[in-house]
């Protein structure tokens, strides 16, 4: 029987450089800020306003009304903006 993996995100941080997601498995995702133009133009104060989508299988910024999924992080998808 195949088990069904649902990644979900805890938390949302970020450095100069990177955004990084704390899963609730206890993996961090790291990725490249540039690969999403929205957030790496981003204030920081408009940066820490996030919010998860569901039950943490996505992150949204409501003052950028941007969304990125947890799975797609993960999968290495960049912004299409």
């Amino acid at each position: 029987m195949a088990v069904e993996h649902h990644p979900q995100a805890l938390a949302v941080s970020f450095d100069d450089s990177s955004l990084i997601v704390d899963l609730i498995d206890g993996r961090t995702i790291s990725v490249p800020l540039s690969w999403f133009p929205v957030l790496s133009q981003a204030s920081e104060s408009q940066l820490k306003e996030w919010e998860l989508l569901g039950d943490g299988e996505g992150i949204h910024w409501p003052q950028l009304d941007e969304d990125l999924s947890v799975s797609g992080l993960l999968a290495g998808n960049r912004s299409r903006v």
